[in-house]
């Protein structure tokens, strides 16, 4: 069977493109609009059009800052390991890239595995840690571009959350581990305090039944406790473009209250370096921490890391191979609630076996 894998992402700009920037923009507040109950899809349109008029400014400065995002081009790398992972374990696949808000757009890229003959389509969204807007829409999105082929027979599994897997955990710890060896800081120093920055979300997805916090929170105490820290601090990197609510703390305030002689802050939502890491925390934060007289260091997101490749090869392998997803501990994804679509995060069901202490 062709066999394809996309891998699903957000996209960036990797040019300070005015043009591009607004159409980047308009395209996450459109894909959000409901967070302002606009009555008509043209109205949401509009407001979106306006919210990226006016963010675009401070983006395109932010993208000058740091010659652009670098985002694309790593997603790229990762799909042509994932690839070459398969490939070593003797499955012929191809892997593609599809973006939420930029090319190469996902409608694109499940028309271009349509195209190649593809039978079996997997979504794997390079978001560990599921959400509404990144997760969960992606996979939407890919499995509504698949409706759209009425002629396409092709067989459609999609994989949601999985921080919990253990590799995935020992890179991300080992990462803060390295970085703080290289620049000679004690984790353990009482003056030294690990900081979790996380991509931020609206309130709204919470009170929904998003379960995006909790597995920020466990996977923060996770981590923290492979690098042996027992105390940490955690913030939001959260974008109020909308007046509206989004997650507390901001990393921002955490910065400003934090009891330490240095920090070191690890952007755990993260999979690729772009925007949020290399202007968000690398500049804005890092002034702010240095004007509070805190000594600043930044975890570098481990996006080329060697294991990268068979981590994710180890998640789509039972797709691939065709067993059972359970002996890989996938269950039926709660956050979507879809036939087919499977994570890591759902409990896991009673058996019904007896308990032997019974």
């Amino acid at each position: 069977m062709n066999t394809g894998i996309i891998l699903l992402n957000f996209g960036e700009p990797p040019r300070p493109d005015r043009e591009v920037v607004v159409e980047y923009l308009t395209n996450i507040f459109f894909n959000n609009a409901d967070l302002e109950g606009a009555e008509t899809e043209e109205e949401a349109m509009e407001r979106s059009r306006e919210l990226a008029r006016r963010r675009a400014p401070g983006l395109i400065e932010e993208y000058e800052e740091i010659g652009g995002s670098p985002l694309n081009e790593q997603s790229r790398a990762q799909a042509a390991a994932l690839e070459s992972a398969l490939a070593d374990r003797g499955h012929d696949v191809t892997t593609y890239v599809g973006m939420q808000f930029l090319e190469p757009y996902i409608d694109e890229t499940v028309a271009q595995a349509r195209e190649d003959g593809v039978e079996h389509l997997i979504g794997l969204p390079i978001y560990p840690l599921c959400g509404p807007s990144t997760t969960v829409a992606a996979l939407a999105e890919m499995r509504e571009a698949v409706d759209a082929h009425d002629d396409w027979d092709v067989e459609v599994d999609e994989l949601s959350g999985w921080h919990k897997h253990p590799t995935y955990n020992r890179l991300r710890a080992e990462s803060i581990t390295s970085c703080a060896a290289d620049r000679g800081v004690d984790l353990t120093d009482d003056e030294t305090a690990l900081v979790f920055s996380a991509h931020g979300t609206p309130r709204h997805y919470l009170e929904e039944g998003s379960r995006y916090e909790i597995y920020v929170e466990e996977f923060c105490e996770t981590i923290a406790s492979l690098v042996g820290v027992d105390d940490y601090e955690l913030g939001y990197q959260n974008h109020e473009n909308r007046d509206i609510p989004w997650t507390e703390p901001d990393v921002e305030d955490v910065i400003e209250t934090v009891d330490a002689e240095r920090v070191v802050v690890d952007p755990v939502s993260f999979m690729h370096e772009q925007s949020e890491t290399l202007s968000e925390l690398d500049v804005e934060l890092r002034e702010e921490a240095e004007e509070r007289g805190l000594e600043f260091h930044r975890v570098p997101i481990p996006h080329n890391d060697p294991r990268l490749g068979d981590l994710l090869a180890d998640l789509v392998e039972p797709f691939v191979a065709g067993f059972e997803p359970s002996y890989y501990q996938f269950r039926q994804c709660q956050c979507r609630d879809e036939p087919g679509t499977m994570c890591l995060n759902a409990p896991q069901e009673p058996t019904g076996a007896p308990n032997a202490n019974e």
